[in-house]
């Protein structure tokens, strides 16, 4: 396989602590939110990163695909949720994910089809598969 592209984030204290990139490029202080205990902050937490991952990756892949197909739209908007559950099997914590994709300028039917193909493209739908629940909201 051919790499295309790799980054390097180190993180230092968990919840508590800060990431950054081995040549300082990026830099973000991660804290616990409030609902886990945290205080008011305004510093990123893993969720939050992973949200804006996954829905940059998603729409990405949905302006790849319809671009393939030359197919013209206005616009189009992923919305991420990514909750931090209780895990039945092991009484822990696991991700999952809600994405709402909204295309401007094409029919119903051709949404439901874009989408779809873009979550068969998108490397974090990959990454995700068989591995946390993913719903899909086309609106």
């Amino acid at each position: 396989m051919k790499t295309l592209y790799e980054t390097t984030i180190v993180n230092t204290g968990g919840r508590q602590g800060e990431g950054h990139s081995l040549d300082n490029i990026f830099y973000l202080d991660i804290a616990k939110p409030q609902a886990l205990g945290g205080e008011a902050t305004t510093a990123s937490n893993p969720e939050q990163l992973f949200a804006a991952g996954y829905s940059s990756c998603f729409n990405s892949a949905l302006e790849l695909v319809l671009e393939h197909d030359k197919v013209k739209v206005e616009k189009s908007e992923v919305t991420a949720t990514i909750s931090l559950i209780t895990d039945k099997e092991n009484g822990g914590v696991k991700l999952a994910a809600k994405l709402e994709v909204e295309i401007f300028g094409i029919d119903d039917d051709l949404k439901e089809k874009y989408v779809q193909k873009a979550h068969e493209y998108c490397p974090y739908s990959k990454a995700v598969k068989n591995s946390i629940d993913v719903e899909i909201i086309v609106k």
